[in-house]
């Protein structure tokens, strides 16, 4: 290949250039659907957008109907070929390069057919092309190349698919790709150099077959020197083993690191602390209450109150500044203390081997590559992986809350993604968790910002919290209030003095009417109404910790709750097994955990009633029994019951001394599982079937071999010695192997099944493991296959997590030797084992290099593995059925949704259940609809925040997300303008938590943290608690904006009147001290009283109201006008009546007083209700409104009839005929505001 020549890898011999797999493009420029542009920017050399709009596509084309996977592929193609091949781009964007490697990884294993029961594949052409590209990508983009070395081999083992490409189904193209792309991946990456690790154990022999047979068209040529100090990315490394993972951070268990190469290493990977969180001082957080804008505004009034003499007004405007001021400074000071928690989570001290000695460190100092020793009762210093353990359980309530100590395991775990939930990683230790158990050795791989811990702190330090709806609009409201008040202050002085009033009177009254626009009262009830709805919510089990969320959950348009103990009840239960026989069985309070409740039944067909099957061995059906044996024995987890603080096992492995659970035990107060759900729902099973642990321990199975499940394989298996008479002279004995997993993974391993049996045939069930003369199972068919597919399919579409259960039986007597021929392949690849984790011949060896070469020289780096014995292989068996467990929805969580869905407000979804068992729960409560849209976390994983934001129709299921799938989510809908509500319970839900307009943490099941980072927290984790706050906080708002409009209109019929009797010329109605009486005892009280007003009926038949929608629309500044304006006129009438004459002024003045003040006080009744008839209210509803209006009646009584303080406010007694135009006045106005609201309900028009 000339110097020239575009650099790409070549699969043909020298005569054939041209037959190539990886570069295959055709002459023709492929078509493309209108509206998209997949060439964009070709024509000026700019192939990122291009690139970037394929890589959405590459996740969209499966629900887009307007383009084909086909298409994208053609025009990544074209884009290869022509504007990035041949070294023209050699750099691009890093992000898009990271999601196109995970698009392309996402596509390759895409397969039109699957030979016989899955075992192999026939790819279609889009992945051959995907495939392509991903090798072409690598030899010529050097950010596509870093974005490779990031994944983690399990991967793109699960990608890639290797095996299976070197299969006997797959063509001589596909497998002369695959050979060429395990040299380009082992020749590059160091962590990638044993290419048995890229392939699933049992496809190995395939490979290095294929490699052997292709070896001639392999040509890889070097990639580009990548400049600095080559060490270790920090990562988990559950799924590389022990020894990989001491060569990769160049360490080792005897000595650990060398003292010398901890200066380079701190340099090069920092030091082990968390991000600091940033602090505000207290001076500062009450310094901050007083900057508010609203705050300002009633220090403002205040001075001018001080100025005319006011001195009783401007003190309660104090009071309610003062008030205001402590109850945001405590609400401040209590949110900083999910930062302040975070400081605490540091541990200070770390037991480190060094240099062949052990010491105690400032954990500060430790790096990635010591060797950490933990003690029970200590806190783990940094992220560990785990080397050697003794009896060591971990408690990681802090991250993932549970409470119950994990059980560590230094073995490694095969994965498909190295995104494993923390609860999963059984191989690893985390910062700041603690050692319940047991002592261990661990490698340090994660330290500081990289640690779970870190990435949490850093990402809640990270995130500001914006100001609420409310605060904004509230702000808003008093800068327009402001504007007002000006102006209106310009108006009256320059009308006044235009009609030469004295300049210093027409000043005074221009001041006062300028006060009488600001709602003094406003924050003051803005405050109270707030305080006395968290009060509300506390009773309904949802505890509000910051005062703003209550009225902001009323306006969020989009709740994104967890599945699993929100919407759904967070108890694990069987609900349906289906034999080989197809027969299907249910089961009865399937999620009690009380062996003694429910049983099983044998279901009929439709219109009869289920069978209650019994409880002995002469009741039950032999597939069923055998079936229930294997759900109870190949099983870790146990039910306790607890008396008198004491926990009594129940059903515990491998122990001879089980307790069998009592009928009916005196003081039994509570049932709890211990272990995985899913294994306790299947102990509880076999326990309501009459068949616990403990009657197959009596008959005397024991325990003798266990195969752990991980999701590569999808199976757990176990061994036992069967209680049977058939042992030989010669020490031939049975055993059993006892499986369960995913469906799929278990009947690719059976060879038979059961088939039905006559009950007559059997003295009891348990003779099916006897030996027998007569083959009592069947050969697996095509059609048998299909069968149990469909059955399977049919349950997980009913919400069923379904798994899968098979046997087999063991002759033991010696067995074979163990195939361990496999060999290495090609010679080119013989000597890989010895240079894994090694550096090119190339690098030029650093001081970390040389410090630690002896660790890197010691001894090869394969653990040794514990060989399977023969006969306990996980293959041969004999499918027994299939069972389905279902988390049920809780009570009321259906209508709760539909409820939402009235409202305006879309629930999503949040799960890391499978899709289909997601997508099933969420059809049942009416969250997924026809046309609906379900997608997994990897999925999400490709799309940037934008593109999530323009999905169409956008999901309400995310299924197999993690933690910061959820930031990703919250921020995109942010994004869009949408309210959001977000819960969650561990501390990696914390981000997203605080980043949300509304942070939901669970009350049982949630973190410290969590719910310090939440705004509100849930009492009883309950999804219908939830809507319950969100009708409250809707209540609250209404109930905010009632108010609003009411002491606006009061005071802007002050206004108006004194402007209209101004342009007229005629003497004022009221005095400044009347104006600033009427304002003190019309607008508090009955202000109030509206703020605990009861929800409107239809309140939640309303769509959210807009984030972006002013306090005041439109709609309620007509309201305000018309209102007010009423009240204007009448008054203006009723002045304009009475006898102004000298003499007379001051009794005009009363009256005018009188009447206005009284129709302020009835606009408090009307505005109970923005757009219901007031007669369609209870009157007693709101007791605090009739006491309110009455309390600020009689101050105006005492006002008008008191001597000497009638004289104070210049009012005089008013008699009978004052009182007759009072009510008249009041009966025209209650005839105008239900005018009002008859127009805005005709009209639909919203306040």
């Amino acid at each position: 290949m000339s110097e020239e020549a575009p650099r790409h890898l070549l699969f043909a011999s020298p005569d054939h250039k041209s037959n190539h797999p990886l570069v295959d493009v055709p002459d023709h420029t492929p078509t493309n659907p209108e509206g998209y542009s997949i060439y964009s920017n070709i024509k000026d050399g700019k192939s990122t957008r291009s690139k970037s709009m394929a890589i959405v596509d590459l996740f969209d084309v499966q629900s887009n109907k307007e383009i084909s996977l086909e298409e994208v592929m053609d025009g990544l193609r074209y884009v290869m070929e022509y504007r990035i091949k041949g070294g023209r781009f050699p750099s691009l964007d890093y992000d898009i390069m990271k999601r196109l490697a995970d698009g392309l990884l996402m596509n390759m294993g895409n397969s039109g057919k699957k030979s016989r029961f899955g075992g192999g594949a026939i790819f279609t052409e889009e992945a051959d092309v995907a495939f392509q590209l991903f090798g072409e990508f690598m030899l010529e983009v050097q950010e596509f190349r870093q974005a490779v070395g990031e994944k983690s081999v399990s991967d793109l083992r699960h990608a890639l698919k290797l095996d299976v490409r070197c299969g006997s189904g797959s063509t001589e193209q596909e497998q002369q790709a695959a050979v060429a792309l395990i040299a380009l991946l082992t020749t590059t990456y160091p962590q990638f150099a044993d290419w048995k690790e890229l392939v699933k154990p049992e496809g190995h022999g395939n490979v290095q077959k294929c490699m052997q047979e292709h070896a001639e068209y392999v040509r890889a040529e070097a990639m580009p020197e990548i400049g600095g100090v080559i060490l270790a990315p920090q990562a988990l490394c559950f799924d590389r083993r022990i020894k990989r993972v001491l060569k990769m951070y160049r360490t080792s268990l005897q000595s650990g690191l060398p003292s010398e190469a901890i200066p380079a290493l701190q340099e090069h990977y920092g030091r082990n602390v968390l991000p600091e969180p940033p602090r505000t001082s207290v001076f500062k957080m009450l310094w901050t209450q007083f900057t508010d804008f609203m705050i300002l505004l009633l220090l403002a009034v205040a001075v001018l109150m001080a100025a005319t003499k006011d001195f009783i007004p401007m003190a309660v405007l104090l009071i309610v500044v003062v008030l205001n001021a402590i109850i945001g400074f405590t609400q401040e000071y209590k949110a900083g203390k999910a930062l302040d928690a975070l400081t605490k989570l540091s541990v200070p001290k770390a037991q480190v081997l060094r240099d062949g000695v052990t010491s105690m460190i400032n954990s500060e100092e430790l790096v990635p590559g010591d060797i950490v020793i933990m003690e029970e009762g200590e806190s783990v210093p940094a992220d560990l992986r785990l080397a050697e353990v003794s009896q060591l359980e971990i408690i990681e309530s802090i991250l993932t809350g549970e409470s119950v100590a994990v059980v560590k395991d230094p073995k490694e775990i095969r994965t498909r993604t190295r995104k494993l939930p923390i609860g999963d990683c059984k191989g690893n230790a985390f910062m700041s968790t603690v050692v319940a158990k047991g002592r261990g050795k661990a490698i340090v791989v994660r330290t500081g910002r990289l640690t779970e811990m870190g990435k949490i702190s850093a990402a809640i330090t990270g995130h500001t919290k914006v100001l609420t709806p409310v605060q904004k609009k509230l702000a808003l409201l008093g800068k327009l209030l402001v504007v007002f008040a000006i102006v209106l202050c310009a108006v009256m002085a320059g009308i006044k003095i235009a009609y030469h009033h004295p300049t210093g009177e027409s000043l005074k009254v221009a001041l006062s009417l300028a006060v009488s626009v600001i709602p003094e009262g406003l924050v003051a009830v803005v405050t109270v109404t707030m305080a006395l709805g968290v009060r509300r919510m506390a009773a309904r089990k949802a505890i509000v910790r910051t005062l703003p969320a209550v009225e902001t959950l009323g306006s969020v348009t989009f709740i994104c709750s967890d599945k699993t103990g929100t919407l759904t009840e967070g108890k694990m239960g069987a609900a349906e097994l289906w034999t080989s026989d197809g027969v299907t069985y249910g089961f009865t309070e399937s999620t009690s955990l009380d062996p003694n409740k429910g049983h099983v039944t044998l279901m009929a067909g439709s219109g009869e009633m289920p069978q209650v099957l019994g409880k002995t061995l002469d009741q039950v059906p032999a597939q069923m029994l055998i079936s229930l044996m294997v759900s109870s024995l190949c099983n870790n987890s146990s039910v306790v019951q607890k008396e008198n603080d004491e926990q009594v096992e129940i059903d515990t492995p491998d122990k001879d001394t089980n307790v069998e659970p009592a009928v009916g035990v005196p003081g039994a107060v509570e049932w709890k599982g211990i272990g995985d759900p899913t294994e306790v729902a299947l102990v509880v099973a076999a326990q309501k079937a009459g068949f616990p642990k403990t009657f197959f321990h009596d008959l005397g199975y024991t325990r003798i071999y266990e195969q752990a499940f991980d999701s590569e394989r999808k199976v757990m298996s176990v061994a036992y010695k069967a209680p049977l008479d058939t042992a030989s002279p010669s020490g031939e004995h049975y055993e059993f192997v006892l499986a369960k997993g995913a469906p799929e993974e278990i009947l690719n391993r059976c060879v038979g099944y059961l088939p039905t049996v006559a009950p007559d045939s059997l003295a009891s069930p348990l003779d099916l493991l006897r030996p027998s003369q007569v083959e009592l199972t069947q050969t697996v068919t095509e059609e048998f296959h299909d069968h149990v597919s469909d059955a399977s399919g049919r349950m997980a579409d009913g919400g069923l997590r379904v798994l899968g259960l098979a046997y087999k039986k063991v002759l033991i007597n010696g067995g074979g030797a163990l195939d361990t021929g496999l060999g290495d392949g090609l010679d080119k690849f013989d000597n890989l084992k010895d240079r894994k984790e090694a550096a090119p011949e190339s690098h030029k060896p650093t001081e970390v290099d040389l410090l630690t070469a002896a660790n890197v020289n010691d001894g090869n780096d394969d653990d040794d593995e514990e060989d399977v014995p023969p006969g306990y292989a996980e293959s041969d068996l004999i499918f027994l059925g299939l069972i389905g467990l279902i988390d049920p929805a809780r009570a009321g969580v259906k209508e709760s949704v539909r409820i939402c869905k009235e409202a305006g407000i879309t629930v999503v979804m949040i799960t890391g259940d499978h899709i289909k068992t997601a997508s099933a729960i969420a059809k049942e409560l009416g969250i997924l609809e026809e046309g609906g849209r379900a997608i997994k976390g990897e999925e999400l994983d490709l799309l940037s925040e934008q593109a999530i934001a323009e999905l169409k129709p956008f999901p309400n299921v995310f299924a197999r997300v993690s933690p910061d799938n959820k930031l990703k989510l919250v921020t995109a809908l942010q994004s869009r303008g949408e309210s959001v509500a977000m819960t969650g319970d561990g501390v990696n839900d914390a981000p997203a938590i605080k980043a949300a307009n509304v942070g939901v943490a669970m009350g049982i099941a949630g973190t410290d943290i969590t719910k310090q980072a939440a705004d509100i927290v849930l009492a009883n984790d309950n999804f219908n608690t939830i809507v319950e706050a969100v009708e409250e906080g809707r209540r609250v708002f209404d109930n905010i904006l009632k108010f609003i409009v009411y002491l606006l209109s009061c005071n802007c019929a002050e206004i108006f009147l004194f402007l209209l009797c101004a342009i007229v010329n005629v003497e004022l109605p009221f005095t400044v001290t009347m104006i600033l009486w009427a304002n003190i005892i019309a607008d508090v009280p009955p202000a109030m009283a509206l703020g605990v007003e009861p929800a409107e009926p239809g309140l939640m038949n309303r769509h959210p109201r807009s984030p972006k929608k002013g306090i005041l629309t439109y709609t309620s500044f007509g309201v305000i006008i018309f209102q007010s304006m009423a009240m204007t006129l009448l008054t203006f009438g009723v002045y304009m009546w009475a006898d102004k004459s000298e003499g007379h002024l001051d009794y005009a003045h009363a009256e005018a007083f009188t009447f206005l003040t009284t129709l302020q006080l009835l606009q408090g009744f009307l505005s109970r209700t923005m757009r219901t008839s007031v007669f369609r209210v209870n009157f007693f509803g709101n007791r605090w409104m009739i006491f309110g209006v009455v309390l600020s009646f009689v101050l105006m009584l005492i006002g008008i009839y008191t001597p000497g303080f009638n004289g104070i406010l210049n009012l005089v007694p008013v008699y009978g005929r004052t009182w007759a135009k009072v009510i008249v006045g009041c009966v025209i106005m209650v005839f105008l505001s239900e005018m009002e609201k008859l127009v805005l309900r005709r009209t639909g028009w919203t306040m």
